[in-house]
């Protein structure tokens, strides 16, 4: 008999501790067991901590684990690395554990992975692809911890070095990890490496899957049927062992950061593991993140350069369209002279069109052009987006639907007025223009299913599509084979957002979406409409200027003291649920948390603790919340995270009226 820690499988944040357990000596960090807890009946789900451990009470009054199920266990690394998260990110530990697990109870037989589902035939790389995969190679052979990051052209073979490494550490008897920025990307993927590698070698897992088929590939992987994980960004706490490998493709996608609880960053996260397991991390992407890059040119990450792309492959020609022009002379539409005429001609040549534009929906605002009164979502305090398709207005963040009022509700005045423009709009103005062609349109809205998904790609890949309208979801990694024309409508959305990666985003959604043109041989254009023909970021990315545009951006954020070299942490202070909390009580506790962090002894002297400011959440009863930033330099994020934990601590032992939750490197 020993003595054991086990995190609890109850969503409480009263019990979000370690207890101690007596177990039997064969029990190992991350076995799942049930225990005995309180009062309760029923016997509570768990994961072992850790063991050996001393009770910190009389032997007596410890009680004993009932049960343990080895097929659903942890390993230890796992364990580590959600305990690791807790300091990181300062989620709680259960929720943490729960990232490596799935629910369900079918249980499937066990089949070990054979030597022939890893055999794969060679293929010829160009240069760079050789040298790309001779590195990478070099250091999974050395069972030594390293990363990479491949700044590769798009279209370069960057997943072909993918799978070489994959290859090689199949061979020594490892496992990998590959991860995708989109669901939607995660079937195509998926097909390459299973036609490499064989159906049974590979298990995907992302949040759409069904319970059960989660839980089946959750099986393969954990058993050893399967070798290779692939998916989204859950896919980075695949259950697997010896781990040989980690790809990150389109490392520099802001669909990598969790922005709900618990949150994460999945590059973080597969760094640590791959230091836990001594493998190789891989990060790809034309446009690497400022922060990536940055750890590239600090030796924190071994930088490989890919800047041809492979085959009869040409780099698209890019023009920049005034759209200043276009409106002095006399055109008012979002469609442009030279677009329309660029279309026309490629049409014409039997080539393809993807058109951009990174807003969804008819018009992105309904107005009263009287009192100018906009229609805003009752539960989100945002502007309601109009799909004619649904004759509906949409919240674009709660997803509510809710019918056109038939005048203004704040004077009465009717018709309302619809401003602006997204991708179903285009959709129908592109349709009109071009009535021979058939056009469809790929976002969100169109894209609510893996079905739905599959059958816009499929379309557009068999050529049955000749144009498609899409939003952001186009510009991540799908690789198209006869786009002659990409046109990208309003250029400068992206520019405008308030935040300080702005000017990294637009670089990157312009720089990925061009990257869909040119895949075969022959000539093809990328047209860049815009209203700011000048803006640096704009010609950075038109003349594809990456090392320009990172040392203007890094300029500016080592100035303004932004990521990379800081870390940005939002506190906030919510309601509970069911309370009728004034504002002033939980500004209160805002106040209070934000003065203890300025009286730190160890407070570095550069931080910046900007002022709390009101908010409410509107989703069904109104929950007031207080929020502010810290700018914490480089080094001292941990002590403002233990602070909030203890912080967290102490309201849980006054029974506060309100909790606190924290978010590092929001989006």
């Amino acid at each position: 008999m020993r003595y054991v820690d086990v995190v609890l499988d109850l969503k409480s944040e009263y019990t979000d501790t370690l207890f101690t357990y007596a177990a039997p000596d064969e029990i190992r960090v991350g076995d799942k067991v049930t225990v005995p807890f309180g009062t309760r009946r029923r016997p509570v789900d768990g994961y072992v901590a850790a063991v050996d451990t001393v009770p910190a009470v009389d032997v007596s009054r410890v009680r004993e684990v009932l049960t343990v199920d080895t097929k659903r266990s942890l390993t230890a690394e796992m364990m580590e690395t959600a305990a690791w998260m807790v300091h990181r990110y300062g989620v709680k530990r259960i929720d943490a554990v729960r990232l490596f697990t799935v629910a369900g109870k079918r249980e499937r037989g066990e089949r070990t992975f054979t030597a022939a589902d890893q055999t794969a035939p060679a293929y010829e790389l160009s240069a760079e692809q050789q040298e790309a995969a001779r590195r990478i190679i070099g250091a999974v052979h050395s069972h030594r911890s390293h990363a990479f990051l491949i700044k590769g052209v798009t279209n370069s073979g960057k997943t072909e070095v993918y799978l070489q490494a994959v290859r090689e550490a199949l061979a020594m008897g490892r496992t990998a990890i590959v991860l995708v920025p989109e669901i939607a990307l995660a079937a195509q993927t998926e097909r390459r490496f299973k036609e490499r590698f064989g159906e049974d070698a590979v298990a995907v897992l992302h949040s759409k899957l069904t319970t059960s088929a989660k839980l089946e590939e959750w099986r393969k992987l954990r058993d050893g049927t399967a070798r290779i994980a692939v998916g989204a960004r859950t896919a980075v706490f695949a259950p697997l062992d010896n781990i040989g490998v980690i790809v990150i493709d389109e490392e520099h996608e802001t669909t990598y950061k969790s922005d709900h609880n618990p949150k994460f960053e999945t590059v973080d996260v597969a760094y640590k593991r791959a230091q836990a397991h001594d493998a190789v991390l891989v990060l790809g992407s034309a446009t690497p993140s400022i922060v990536s890059y940055e750890r590239a040119c600090t030796g924190i990450y071994e930088l490989i350069e890919m800047n041809e792309r492979v085959g009869p492959s040409r780099m698209p020609r890019v023009e920049i369209v005034d759209m200043g022009n276009e409106v002095r002379s006399g055109n008012t539409t979002l469609i442009s002279g030279p677009l329309r005429d660029a279309v026309a001609e490629t049409l014409s040549r039997g080539e393809q069109v993807i058109l951009f534009l990174n807003r969804r929906g008819f018009s992105t605002q309904v107005v009263c052009p009287d009192c100018g009164e906009r229609i805003l979502c009752e539960d989100c305090g945002i502007a309601l987006t109009y799909h004619k398709s649904e004759n509906a207005m949409v919240c674009h963040y709660c997803g509510r639907h809710r019918p056109v009022p038939a005048k203004c509700p704040a004077c009465g005045f009717a018709p309302l007025k619809f401003v602006g423009a997204g991708t179903e709009k285009i959709e129908e103005t592109i349709a009109g223009l071009f009535p021979d062609a058939t056009v469809a349109r790929f976002d969100l809205d169109t894209a609510k299913s893996q079905r739905e998904i599959d059958r816009v790609i499929s379309s557009f890949t068999s050529g049955r599509t000749d144009i498609l309208v899409g939003t952001q979801i186009l510009a991540k990694g799908l690789d198209f084979r006869n786009v002659g024309l990409v046109g990208v409508i309003m250029a400068d959305i992206t520019l405008n957002l308030p935040d300080y990666r702005a000017s990294e985003r637009a670089f990157q959604l312009i720089t990925q979406v061009s990257g869909r043109a040119g895949r075969t041989s022959g000539d093809s254009r990328v047209l860049i409409q815009t209203y700011v023909p000048d803006d640096a970021v704009i010609r950075a990315a038109a003349e594809g200027d990456y090392e320009g545009f990172f040392s203007d951006e890094s300029l500016h954020r080592k100035i303004m003291n932004y990521p990379p070299y800081s870390d940005i942490i939002a506190v906030s202070f919510i309601d509970k649920k069911g309370s009728d909390n004034d504002p002033s009580v939980v500004m209160k506790y805002a106040k209070d948390f934000r003065r203890r962090l300025l009286a730190m002894r160890e407070a570095p002297r550069d931080a910046v603790l900007f002022e709390p400011r009101e908010d409410v959440i509107k989703s069904g009863r109104d929950r007031n919340r207080v929020t502010f930033l810290i700018k914490a330099p480089k080094g001292s994020r941990a002590g403002y995270v233990k602070a909030y934990a203890d912080y967290r601590d102490s309201m849980m032992s006054v029974k506060a009226p309100c909790h606190i939750e924290i978010d590092i490197n929001p989006y």
